[in-house]
């Protein structure tokens, strides 16, 4: 079991914790990931989410070609020296 003693620190108007990466990576946790934060008695209990896989059709349904520029590559015009 991974484990350290940290400071709490002010962040804004709130209150954070940095984790280490050694207990990150025993929980299994990564940057922007989504966690459930719950409180039990004395205990501040941290649980990841996880999401389930996406779908073709729904990871589809996502794409927006306004925002994600539409072809991922063009084939009208040259970019290095590549001969037509």
């Amino acid at each position: 079991m991974a484990e350290t003693i940290l400071d709490i620190k002010h962040w804004g108007n709130n209150l954070g914790v940095r984790l280490p990466a050694a207990v990150a990576r025993a929980a299994h946790l990564h940057a922007d990931q989504r966690v459930s934060i719950t409180v039990e008695g004395e205990r501040i209990i941290i649980t990841p989410l996880r999401d389930a896989p996406l779908t073709l059709e729904q990871r589809l349904a996502r794409f927006d070609p306004e925002r994600h520029g539409g072809e991922a590559l063009p084939t009208d015009e040259r970019l290095g020296a590549e001969r037509w």
